[in-house]
């Protein structure tokens, strides 16, 4: 008799249990600097990905904050994805770790950047939570080969694709995509307005550009 009483209340917290875990969106972080600091920003491409998912389903987290390189990352990486226990965390780092040794006279060491990336890479893996690896984009906007950081930047882009490889991971090859897009529109070889502001900084486009590609790997 008693076992009988229980059943439905058993049946009932079965059901509220299934219901919860139905309903909990799919929680997503972007970590990186000042370009995912403004992808949250109304034609920024979080927003823009927040507008192709359905938010229900999903719920975005923009975690940028300018001028960051990837030791910045590694420094706030316990409070900033860690606690919220993402189901995916998607890195876009890399730029300011080339950009900043000409403007600032700082920067990160090739192998420091290895070495930094791959622990952001083991904290989160370790966690629980899914991560997908971006190569960075652009520091200047003409032909490949042409902007004075290319060099320094497809070698860190490559450290990031190898890190790919040797974790397992997806990657979105930002830094492919933009110049390729650059080859086949900047015919005027400018240094900038054509995905970004500033060489740099992303526009609606490029923001467009980052966000159509990165879609498949959160649907």
């Amino acid at each position: 008799m008693r076992l009988k009483f229980y059943i439905p209340i058993i049946v009932c917290l079965l059901f509220v249990s299934l219901s919860a875990l139905k309903l909990a969106p799919k929680r997503i972080i972007f970590f990186g600097d000042s370009i995912t600091q403004a992808g949250v920003k109304p034609n920024g491409f979080i927003t823009q990905l927040e507008n192709k998912l359905k938010s229900p389903d999903y719920e975005l987290i923009g975690a940028g904050i300018g001028g960051n390189k990837v030791y910045d990352l590694y420094l706030r990486i316990e409070e900033d994805v860690l606690q919220k226990n993402p189901d995916v965390v998607v890195i876009y780092v890399g730029i300011n770790d080339v950009w900043h040794k000409q403007s600032k006279g700082t920067g990160t060491d090739y192998d420091k950047f290895i070495q930094f990336y791959q622990k952001i890479i083991s904290k989160i893996t370790d966690g629980g939570s899914k991560v997908i690896l971006c190569t960075p984009s652009l520091i200047g906007e003409k032909k490949s080969g042409e902007n004075e950081l290319d060099a320094d930047l497809d070698k860190f882009a490559d450290a990031i694709r190898e890190l790919a490889k040797k974790n397992n991971l997806p990657l979105c090859d930002l830094r492919t995509l933009f110049t390729d897009y650059e080859k086949t529109h900047n015919k005027s070889n400018l240094d900038k307005n054509i995905l970004t502001t500033d060489g740099v900084h992303l526009n609606d486009l490029g923001n467009k550009l980052v966000a159509d590609n990165l879609l498949p790997f959160l649907k």
